[in-house]
C-alpha cells in the first residue's frame, strides 16, 4: 500500500504484524524524503513510527481520543488518518500544520505546542465523557522531557485521585529537545540501567510471547508491573499517584506493542503503558544526536545531513548574536550566569554551558521554576540571564510579576524567537510579550534594530539594577563585534532621517534599517523612529515629533492591542492631554484595606467627582 492511499486507520486494522513493520519502514522513508524538503521536526517523529501504528490499530480513532503532547510528533499520526498527501505543505501558509490541529481533521482532539499539557486535557476529555454517559478511551502520549514540566505532574496527581478511566503511553526515549537534566531523569536513568529493570524487561519480553492480549496478559504483568513501580526507590513517579502501570516495552516492537494497547485498553481505571523508544530511529545522524540538532531541522541533504540553507557571509543568528555577547560579558565578570528551560541549543547557550558549566543551569521544560530561579540568583547576589522563548514567557508571567519585578530584581531576561516565527503556526508566534509585560512595574522592555545596538542593550542591561528584558527575533543578522561596548540610556529612540521628512513613521526592531533602505531606495522624504524602548517610551523625542505637525504612522510587527502604538497614544495623552484617565498607575499596590487604597490611588468616588468638578470648570 502506498503512503498516499492511506485515507483511514481503519485500513491497518487487517494488517499482518509483518505487513505493519513494513509499513513502518515506508512511513520512515518518506518522513525524511519529506521533511528533507520541507523542514520540520524529525527526530521526534522518527522515534514514534511503530508506536503510532500500534495505537491505531488497536484504538478507534477519531471515536478514542489519541493526545500527543506538544504535538510535534504527530507525522505519522497525520499520515494514518489520510494526510500523507498534504506533506508538500508541512508547516506552510494554508498547508499541513506540524502539530495536531483540530480544524485540521477530526482525529485530532487536541492542540498544542508546547509540552506537559496533555495529561490535564486528558482528564478533561474523560470527566466530559463519563458525565455525558458515553464509551471511548482517552489515549495522551508524553514523554519523559514533558515530565519534566510541573503541569504535568499536578494532571497526574488529579488522575490518581480521580481514578477515571485512562492510558497514558508514557514515551521514553531519554530525551526532550536535548538530553533532559533533572532529578526526575536521574532517577528514570537508574531505573534503566538497573538489574531489575533488565530483568523485568526479559520477563515483560517472555509472558508477551506466551500471553494473548487482555486481561490475561494483565494479569500475568502485574508482578512484574510491581517490581518495576518499587524499582524507582527513591521516586517511584507513578506508584505515589496511584496509577497501574505496564512495562517497560519496546516501543519499535509492533507485535508487543499491540499486545499490551489490548490488555490495558481492558484495564478499568488509570494505567501507564511504559514504552522504550529511541528518537532519530533509522537515520543514523538523528540517531546519535545528542544536542537537539535534529529535533527540529530546514531542508536538508538526507544523504549527507548538510542543510540546504547557508548563512551568508558575516551573519549570524539573533540568538547567536545574544549569546557570544553573553559569554564575553561573563568573562569580565564572574557573577553573571544564564539560564534556559530546556532550549539551550535553540538559545545557542551550549558553548557558554561548556566555557562556564558552574554558571549554566538547564532546568528541563519548566519555565516558571525557571524565572523563579534567576529570581533567586539575584537575590543571592548574581547577575542572571534568562534566555526564553517568546511563545514560552507566557508561562512564566506570574513569575515575571510576582518574583522579579515586584522585588525589582536585576534579571536579564532575553526574550527569544520574538514577533512572527512562521513555520511552527499560532503556539509559537511570539506577538504577545510587549502587551502582557508592559503592564509590570519596573521592567524595561527593549528590542535593537541591529547587532550593534544587540551588544549595547546586553550590556546596559548588565549595567542596570533591576529587571531588564529584551526582545529579539528568529533569523539572521549581519554582525561585528563591537569594539566596546556602550550604555544605552534607558529610555531613548534614536531618529533617522532620509531626504526632507513630509511623514514620521515609528517602527523598532529589523524593520528600522529596511524601512530606511526602502524610502531612499524610492526617493521618499521620511522621519524613521527607531523605538527600540517599549518601556519606556521616549516622551521627549515624541514630543518633538508631535511639533513636526507631521503625518504619524506607527508601524509595529506584533500584537497591536497593548504594544508600541498603545504606549504611544497613552503618551500622547500625557503629554497633550485629551482623555482624563482614572486609575490604578504604573506600581505595585502595597496592603492596606481597600478604602485607604483606593483613597490613596486616587480612584474613591471623592476624589473622582472632585476631577469631574474640576473638568467642567477648567
Amino acid at each position: 500500500m502506498k503512503i498516499t492511499d492511506i485515507h483511514s486507520p481503519n485500513q491497518i486494522k487487517n494488517m499482518s504484524v509483518r505487513q505493519l513493520d513494513e509499513l513502518a519502514e515506508d512511513i520512515r522513508y518518506f518522513l525524511i524524503d519529506s521533511v528533507s524538503r520541507t523542514g520540520g521536526h524529525l527526530s521526534s517523529n522518527l522515534g514514534v513510527i511503530e508506536l503510532t501504528i500500534a495505537l491505531h490499530y488497536v484504538f478507534d480513532s477519531p471515536k478514542d481520543k489519541i493526545l500527543f503532547d506538544v504535538g510535534h510528533q504527530s507525522y505519522t499520526h497525520k499520515i494514518l488518518t489520510g494526510r500523507a498527501a498534504g506533506f508538500s505543505t508541512l508547516r506552510k501558509f494554508n498547508g499541513l500544520s506540524g502539530y495536531q490541529k483540530r480544524s485540521e481533521s477530526i482525529h485530532d482532539p487536541w492542540e498544542a505546542g508546547h509540552s506537559s499539557t496533555s495529561l490535564s486535557a486528558a482528564l478533561g476529555l474523560c470527566i466530559a465523557r463519563d458525565l455525558k454517559y458515553e464509551h471511548y478511551d482517552v489515549i495522551p502520549v508524553i514523554g519523559d522531557g514533558a515530565l519534566t514540566g510541573g503541569m504535568a505532574f499536578e494532571a497526574l496527581n488529579d488522575i490518581g485521585a480521580s481514578r477515571r478511566k485512562m492510558i497514558i503511553v508514557f514515551n521514553d526515549n531519554n530525551m526532550s529537545i536535548s538530553r533532559n537534566p533533572g532529578a526526575v531523569e536521574k532517577r528514570l536513568t537508574s531505573l534503566r540501567t538497573s538489574n531489575i529493570y533488565r530483568h523485568v524487561k526479559h520477563d515483560v519480553k517472555n509472558n508477551l510471547n506466551q500471553s494473548r492480549a487482555g486481561t490475561n496478559l494483565l494479569h500475568s504483568l502485574s508482578h512484574i508491573r510491581d517490581s518495576i513501580k518499587n524499582t524507582i526507590v527513591d521516586a517511584p513517579l507513578f506508584k505515589e499517584f496511584e496509577l497501574d502501570y505496564i512495562g517497560p516495552v519496546d516501543g519499535h516492537n509492533i507485535s508487543e506493542l499491540i499486545k499490551v494497547f489490548s490488555a490495558a485498553k481492558e484495564h478499568d481505571g488509570p494505567i501507564v503503558v511504559h514504552v522504550v523508544t529511541k528518537k532519530g530511529k533509522g537515520y543514523k545522524l538523528a540517531e546519535q544526536d545528542k544536542t537537539g540538532k535534529w529535533h527540529g531541522v530546514g531542508p536538508f541533504d538526507p544523504k549527507t545531513g548538510r542543510p540546504l540553507m547557508k548563512l551568508p557571509v558575516q551573519e549570524l543568528s539573533w540568538s547567536q548574536v545574544m549569546s557570544d555577547t553573553l559569554i564575553d560579558l561573563a568573562s569580565r565578570d564572574p557573577y553573571i550566569t544564564a539560564i534556559t528551560p530546556a532550549m539551550a541549543q535553540g538559545s545557542k547557550l551550549l558553548e557558554f554551558a561548556n566555557l562556564y558549566p558552574d554558571r549554566f543551569f538547564d532546568c528541563g521544560i519548566a519555565e516558571q521554576h525557571a524565572m523563579t530561579l534567576a529570581a533567586g540568583m539575584a537575590a543571592g547576589g548574581l547577575h542572571p540571564f534568562i534566555s526564553i522563548y517568546s511563545s514560552f514567557l507566557q508561562r512564566a508571567y506570574d513569575q515575571v510579576n510576582h518574583d522579579v519585578a515586584r522585588m525589582n530584581l536585576p534579571v536579564v531576561i532575553g526574550i527569544d524567537r520574538a514577533g512572527l516565527v512562521g513555520d511552527d503556526g499560532e503556539t509559537h508566534q511570539g506577538i504577545y510579550d510587549i502587551s502582557f509585560l508592559r503592564s509590570i512595574p519596573n521592567l524595561i522592555l527593549s528590542q535593537p534594530k541591529d547587532a550593534r545596538e544587540a551588544q549595547n542593550l546586553l550590556y546596559t542591561a548588565f549595567k542596570y539594577d533591576g529587571p531588564f528584558c529584551i526582545r529579539y527575533p528568529r533569523g539572521n543578522v549581519h554582525f561585528v563585534r563591537n569594539e566596546k561596548y556602550e550604555a544605552i540610556e534607558i529610555g531613548t529612540w534614536t531618529c533617522h532621517i532620509v531626504g526632507i521628512p513630509e511623514q514620521v513613521v515609528i517602527t523598532y526592531g529589523p524593520d528600522v534599517d529596511r524601512l530606511i533602505e526602502k524610502a531612499r531606495e524610492n526617493s521618499l522624504g521620511i522621519m524613521v523612529i527607531n523605538a527600540r524602548f517599549f518601556k519606556p517610551v521616549d516622551t521627549k523625542m515624541l514630543d518633538t515629533i508631535l511639533k513636526e505637525d507631521l503625518p504619524i504612522t506607527v508601524f509595529e510587527t506584533d500584537a497591536k492591542i497593548g504594544s508600541l502604538s498603545d504606549a504611544i497614544l497613552e503618551a500622547m495623552n500625557r503629554i497633550d492631554r485629551k482623555l482624563d484617565i482614572i486609575g490604578i498607575g504604573d506600581h505595585f499596590v502595597p496592603q492596606g484595606s481597600i478604602r485607604i487604597l483606593r483613597k490613596e490611588e486616587g480612584i474613591d468616588l471623592e476624589t473622582v467627582f472632585e476631577r469631574l468638578e474640576s473638568n467642567e470648570t477648567a
